[in-house]
């Protein structure tokens, strides 16, 4: 059986962490330093940190937050916003980050998972993948792009698929339908990318209570659960959402 790992988010904008609901309202959710801390001290597998306004501002993801946060931390650090090029993902590599994640750029230009994964290793490529529901999709998933705002016209459980065959390591999908509601993460659009490939999967968007969590792996698919709002607004701790998943028959490492 697979471990499940837990991996808190920390959303940046303008050097603090924030949280909204479908990408928008966004609230100030404290200092990525001391998140940062605070998670590896609760028991995060992982951690992930997106600078969610870079592509949608046409810039790089700020070097010295990557910097600021690997340099607190030993659990790997997923690292993604405004990765658009080779030279990008070595400059996150090198400022600590273990993984760097891609959305927008992918898209536009699929040729650069490839290469990626190439030169640095699959395992250092994640492919985020946002969708909204469309019912004119084969799978009823249409990808967005640019924090959930401009829809591709392309389905996005394929774009899954046609990732993991130019070599991405890792899948997150996250659905703008549930994304900050903490009604639940979108089992049905995870469960269907999870089916899709056989790379590990991370749940996002909307996890709000334990069994969301639990639902998450075992109805969704996925090997990685990712969330935010609960975790940085103390709604629960991880060591609570570890707990109830093992004594729910789940492999996870306490």
């Amino acid at each position: 059986m697979n471990i499940i790992k837990i991996m808190p988010c920390l959303d940046m904008k303008e050097g603090r962490v924030v949280k909204g609901i479908h990408f928008v309202n966004l609230k100030d959710a404290g200092d990525p330093v001391e998140n940062a801390v605070f998670y590896q001290k609760e028991g995060a597998d992982e951690l992930a940190m997106l600078d969610i306004a870079a592509t949608l501002e046409n810039r790089k993801t700020r070097l010295q937050w990557v910097r600021n946060v690997s340099s607190v931390i030993d659990i790997p650090l997923t690292v993604g916003g405004g990765i658009a090029t080779l030279e990008d993902i070595e400059l996150v590599l090198e400022a600590g980050a273990d993984n760097v994640s891609m959305n927008s750029a992918a898209v536009k230009n699929p040729a650069i998972v490839e290469q990626a994964a190439w030169k640095f290793g699959s395992r250092k490529i994640t492919v985020a993948i946002d969708a909204r529901r469309n019912k004119s999709m084969p799978s009823g998933f249409e990808l967005v792009v640019s924090g959930g705002t401009k829809p591709v016209g392309k389905d996005a459980v394929e774009w899954a698929g046609q990732c993991e065959r130019l070599g991405a390591g890792t899948i997150l999908p996250t659905s703008m339908d549930g994304d900050g509601t903490q009604a639940g993460y979108d089992l049905e659009f995870t469960r269907a990318i999870a089916d899709a490939v056989k790379l590990p999967v991370i749940a996002s968007g909307g996890a709000g209570t334990l069994e969301h969590f639990y639902e998450g792996a075992v109805k969704g698919g996925a090997q990685i659960l990712l969330a935010a709002s609960v975790f940085h607004y103390r709604i629960l701790s991880i060591g609570e959402v570890k707990r109830f998943l093992k004594e729910k028959g789940l492999e996870v490492k306490l």
